[in-house]
């Protein structure tokens, strides 16, 4: 087995895995440290060492609020479960796990972006163990990148001392883990012409925004954004998340500066201690993500997707069946009607006529019919404009039964299912569950191998047969409790809101 190989800054040394056919290398430093001078920069090269660095533990996650600090949180009984995991600034690192047994096997390769809202998050989080895709003879790579303050703070000092990279530090990390990746992969038994990039939530618009930088082209080979937006929708009500232009950013970064940290310069700034810094971000209840900086972001995605000047890459793309539900807050029907009209204006009567039909016709509650999932519409719009411009994708929708409380197939579910980790999961699953699971891991496997899903199961036997989504023939794949094709008209809910926001 490929225990010992080089990289570019040193030799390396990983360890087998549960399973011995795979080695894990944790922690490559991929960049320097981003504390001091570093901190609101690009990534910059990292540090070379003498001798054999042993890869046996994760490196530090980026800085954020502690995981699991507050028990009762959602995610924090899923995998966000240890609060003592270390933190810190020397955390642009690496994972990767190889079942080569030499460099020259030129394997295919996927870079896993990890989701968070742009806030939080980190790469080796429990459900993102790589051995079971690297048993399907695919190299899995995670890579850490800056969130929040860290990630996303513009300044109009940022863009005096580095016009060429103003913003964007945590897309920044991410393009330069790919080129690191290409640079080095091959000493792992990768390929490095053969890569997938995915992620999902804001690892999701992470790759969506690369598959739209003119920056990133030629950087990857196909891409899988997951529960991510593609266009933001104007109704129910705007799911525009970002913060506007670069200059607009720059005084939300002034603002923090001032009224946050006390501070007047960025120099300033770079002195103070990162947890005290994260502490003051929390404090302040801002939000900061990706920006249109003109340099990696030339444009918001969604305008580049309507435009049709995203990358030409093989993708997949998709969604759960139960999150970021947009609706009333009350059953009553006062209640529900308020919330129509001031969420869609001069076509609330229309849209009410229509959610009431269905409440006849199916028998759901008025306050279910009129709900509306923001990323669910967000992918659906993108593929109405993928249709026009003749981008052929895989689509699919994942909505099993999940089994331990009543959240449904919840953002985020699908995780423990592509990854294989079931095991992992405090969930009772049950048998059919961990079919479901083996056969999409196999999906996402083959896709990163040749650009189609399709393929043999692990017994010889074809799995159902994944259809790509086309104009002439609109298909998508659901997961649900059992795998099947659906296309046909799409409902008069689902057609009456892409009118209304392809307006």
């Amino acid at each position: 087995m490929l225990r010992i190989t080089e990289t570019e800054t040193g030799r390396v040394q990983g360890y087998p895995g549960t399973d011995a056919r795979i080695t894990v290398f944790k922690g490559i430093p991929y960049a320097a440290p981003t504390s001091g001078e570093n901190r609101w920069r690009a990534p910059q090269p990292a540090e070379k060492w003498e001798g054999i660095r042993k890869c046996y533990e994760f490196g530090p996650i980026t800085m954020q609020k502690i995981p699991g600090e507050d028990p009762n949180a959602f995610y924090s009984k899923e995998w966000h479960v240890d609060p003592e995991v270390p933190m810190g600034e020397d955390s642009l690192r690496l994972n990767i796990w190889t079942p080569a047994r030499s460099a020259d096997e030129k394997l295919p390769v996927m870079m896993w972006i990890f989701g968070g809202a742009f806030k939080e998050g980190y790469a080796h989080e429990m459900e993102f163990d790589g051995e079971r895709i690297a048993s399907r003879g695919v190299i899995l790579v995670s890579v850490a990148y800056r969130v929040n303050v860290f990630g996303f703070l513009c300044h109009p000092d940022i863009t005096a001392e580095a016009p060429e990279a103003p913003a964007n530090f945590g897309l920044l990390d991410q393009r330069y883990a790919m080129e690191w990746i290409k640079r080095n992969i091959a000493n792992f038994g990768g390929d490095p012409d053969n890569v997938t990039i995915f992620g999902q939530s804001a690892g999701g618009g992470s790759v969506w925004a690369h598959m739209c930088s003119p920056k990133a082209k030629g950087a990857f080979a196909r891409a899988i954004p997951e529960s991510a937006s593609g266009v933001n929708c104007t109704y129910p009500m705007p799911n525009r998340r970002g913060r506007g232009d670069l200059k607009a950013a720059e005084q939300q970064g002034v603002k923090f500066l001032k009224e946050w940290l006390n501070c007047d310069s960025i120099q300033e700034a770079r002195k103070l201690d990162a947890w005290y810094i994260e502490q003051r971000f929390l404090e302040s209840g801002m939000m900061m993500g990706p920006v249109v900086d003109g340099i990696y972001q030339v444009a918001d995605s969604s305008d580049i997707i309507r435009e049709n000047r995203m990358n030409p890459v093989p993708f997949m793309t998709g969604n759960t069946t139960n999150e970021f539900i947009m609706g009333p807050s009350g059953e009553d029907e006062a209640t529900v009607e308020a919330w129509v009209r001031e969420s869609f204006g001069e076509y609330a009567d229309e849209y009410m006529a229509i959610c009431r039909r269905i409440v006849e016709k199916e028998g759901v509650s008025l306050r279910k019919a009129v709900s509306v999932g923001s990323f669910e519409l967000g992918v659906q719009l993108a593929l109405e404009y993928f249709k026009e411009q003749g981008r052929d994708l895989y689509y699919y929708i994942f909505g099993p039964t999940i089994p331990g409380d009543d959240a449904g197939a919840f953002h985020s579910s699908d995780l423990w299912f592509e990854f294989e980790t079931l095991m992992k999961c405090w969930r009772p699953f049950d048998g059919h569950h961990f079919d479901l699971s083996r056969k999409m891991c196999n999906y996402w496997t083959n896709f990163a191998k040749t650009g189609d899903p399709n393929g043999l199961d692990a017994d010889g036997t074809p799995m159902p047969t994944w259809r790509p989504f086309t104009g002439e023939d609109p298909q998508n794949i659901q997961f649900f409790d059992e795998i099947s094709m659906s296309s046909g008209p799409y409902s008069e809910k689902r057609a009456f809101l892409i009118r209304i926001n392809r307006k």
